[in-house]
Order: C-alpha cells, then sequence, then structure tokens
C-alpha cells in the first residue's frame, strides 16, 4: 500500500526506572484520500445510503428488520464485520430493510448472533454468523425465504392475553 494512504497512530509508556519509552499500540487505518470534489461526492452518497439502511426508521414494521447483537462477546467474534457485510448485501441487492445492533441476546455461545423479523412473521434468531453466512442470509433467508442452519429455537413464550 502507498504510504500516502496510510496513517500510523502511536501510543507509547514510559518504562519503570529506565525513562525509555516502549510502543504498547500501534493502529493503522487506512484512508482514502479525497482528490476531487467529485470524490467527495461520492463517498457522501455512499455514506448516506449506508445510513438509510441502517436506520430508516419510517414504517419499521412493514420493513426487514435485523439486529446484529454487539454486546462484547459479539463483538470479539466478528459482529462489527457481519453487520458492515449484511449492510453492503442488502444495499446491492436493493432491499429495504432496517438494520441495527443491539446488545446482549444471551447467546453468547453462538456468537455472532443476528435477529431477523420479517413484516407479519415471528423473528428468527441465527448462531455462528460469520461473514459468508450473513450472505447466504441476505440471499436464501431474506430473498428466496430458505431457512439456514444455525437457528437458535425461541427459548420463551408468549402471554396472550
Amino acid at each position: 500500500m502507498h504510504p500516502d494512504l496510510r496513517r500510523h497512530y502511536r501510543t507509547s509508556c514510559l518504562l519503570e526506572n529506565t525513562g525509555k519509552r516502549s510502543p504498547i499500540l500501534t493502529l493503522t487505518i487506512n484512508m482514502d484520500k479525497i482528490k476531487s470534489l467529485a470524490d467527495l461526492k461520492k463517498k457522501r452518497e455512499e455514506l448516506q445510503s449506508n445510513l438509510k439502511l441502517r436506520e430508516s426508521g419510517d414504517n419499521v414494521e412493514n420493513m426487514i428488520q435485523i439486529k446484529v447483537a454487539m454486546a462484547t462477546c459479539g463483538i470479539a467474534s466478528g459482529a462489527k464485520q457481519v453487520m458492515e457485510t449484511l449492510i453492503e448485501e442488502c444495499n446491492k441487492k436493493n432491499i429495504q430493510a432496517v438494520i441495527t445492533q443491539t446488545g446482549c441476546m444471551g447467546y453468547c455461545y453462538a456468537e455472532p448472533t443476528v435477529e431477523v423479523k420479517k413484516p407479519g412473521a415471528d423473528p428468527i434468531v441465527f448462531g455462528y454468523v460469520n461473514q459468508a453466512k450473513a450472505v447466504d442470509l441476505v440471499d436464501k433467508y431474506l430473498i428466496n425465504n430458505e431457512l439456514l442452519e444455525g437457528i437458535i429455537p425461541v427459548n420463551y413464550e408468549k402471554i396472550d392475553k
């Protein structure tokens, strides 16, 4: 990668009794340069599109709702990448969905977990969702109504009064 496209941030700490600094964290962030107004407009449209797809609050009941568990265990298992993949895939295939993050769903053993609720249907929770399975979830379940492996059974009952 070209050095102009990378920025390095270093944090260091003072080693006890030596007066020398030791690096404890190196973080590399890839940053594409915006070279023209057209690049800036393209980036703006891309980010706005992702934001609309992620949290379009109108008529939520009539849209597909996808919740990605993003508690500590989910994040450690790759939930952030799964959420990004879901957003990208829904965007590519023009699927109108509200994609949000949620806290712990209680299925730490099966992280990353994703809950999908289609209009008029009960929610289904999928476990062990990696990026490849997220693509399958969009292609097979959201588009073709095919169930995938890894469905976590409901462990509660609804009380209708």
